[in-house]
């Protein structure tokens, strides 16, 4: 259609001019009679669907011989629009290392006993019983089994499980394999944290082996206890979400809400070195 207008749009416009003016002539030579009368009344609007057909072909015709300038202005238009995502994108990553950054140098004023190794995160996910992540650092930058693993605002991720030359995986804080001391910093209650199939689909894990008069709240927050002296105390776990009896009666346990977002994250650490605090 674009190309048929292209190439014949002026003749178009030419046909409907002419028969305008052969209808006009013709109206002329006839006179005022009735036959000319009746005439016009014909022509009158044959006449005005003619203009507003000429009308339509010029809006028509202009838009195709235009068409190609629109479309290279949108094109430039959207690769402008293009950069200035691309510089969002870029000042939204620097944002997010300068708070990382912020964070981390918090961290390390309030435990200057952590010694640390920055990782990226190269996988996600679980396999068969287990919730883990791979790592981009291993035995070659220190790292060991049993290793904690954190964010830069200290909450955990969880424990080094496996390690390899350069990488090394994750037991994240909902997998099964999980079981550390636990400490309900509020109500100074200590159990343990441990993990289950059940709750890692859930995004929980549990915290055991608490007594009954705890006075437990919804919200509580949790921390590693350092009980046992493997892990370091005082790394942010998460939150209660629900606090239950176990079924002997004698104790009860917490469901905890982590505070970590597993699939969120990008880079974290691996404390290597930290100091027993009693």
């Amino acid at each position: 259609m674009k190309r048929f207008l292209r190439n014949n749009g002026v003749l178009l416009l030419l046909a409907a001019l002419l028969v305008s003016i052969l209808i006009g002539v013709g109206g002329k030579k006839l006179g005022a009679d009735p036959l000319s009368n009746a005439l016009n009344t014909i022509a009158t609007p044959v006449r005005t669907g003619i203009n507003a057909v000429i009308n339509w072909a010029e809006g028509l015709y202009d838009y195709v011989f235009h068409y190609q300038d629109m479309e290279q202005e949108v094109s430039e238009l959207r690769r402008q629009v293009a950069r200035l995502e691309d510089r969002v994108r870029r000042g939204q990553e620097a944002s997010r290392e300068n708070e990382q950054l912020r964070a981390l140098l918090q961290l390390r004023q309030s435990r200057r006993d952590f010694v640390f190794e920055a990782a990226r995160v190269s996988a996600h996910g679980t396999q068969g019983w287990e919730s883990i992540l791979t790592l981009s650092r291993g035995s070659s930058s220190g790292v060991e089994v049993n290793d904690c693993v954190i964010t830069e605002t200290g909450v955990l991720v969880g424990v080094i499980s496996q390690v390899g030359l350069n990488w090394s995986t994750v037991d994240t804080v909902i997998s099964p394999n999980i079981e550390m001391g636990g400490l309900v910093t509020r109500a100074n209650a200590s159990g343990i944290l441990e993990g289950e199939l059940s709750l890692m689909q859930r995004g929980l894990v549990k915290l055991s082996y608490l007594p009954v008069d705890t006075g437990l709240m919804a919200g509580d927050e949790v921390t590693t206890s350092g009980r046992g002296e493997i892990f370091p105390s005082g790394l942010v776990v998460g939150s209660v979400e629900q606090v239950k009896t176990d079924p002997s009666g004698m104790n009860c346990y917490a469901l905890i809400r982590p505070a970590v977002e597993l699939g969120d994250l990008i880079e974290v650490f691996i404390i290597k070195e930290f100091d027993i605090i009693d």
